[in-house]
């Protein structure tokens, strides 16, 4: 018994970080005078079909939780400046 519990802590722990490390490459670099609006974003989103439940910025980009027009939930990466999609974490 004790041995489940010891692998079981085990991959629970290589989960957390390899999903914590998946989107440690994404990156944008920006100055922040040449940013548009989180809200801008949201409402580009939105007219596109999303479903925006969070926008927060991450590694000099918008990071968007929420679902895109197909239904599918998705943690999202856009360029603050061009709104363009940066990465995705999968």
């Amino acid at each position: 018994m004790k041995s489940y519990s010891i692998i079981t802590i085990g991959m629970l722990t290589l989960a957390v970080a390899s999903s914590a490390f998946a989107h440690g490459d994404i990156k944008c670099d920006v100055p922040k005078e040449e940013w548009k609006k989180q809200t801008d974003l949201q409402k580009k989103l939105t007219g596109e079909g999303w479903k925006v439940r969070q926008v927060k910025v991450d590694n000099g980009c918008y990071e968007v939780y929420g679902f895109d027009e197909k239904g599918k939930r998705v943690e999202v990466y856009f360029n603050p400046k061009t709104f363009e999609k940066a990465g995705e974490v999968k």
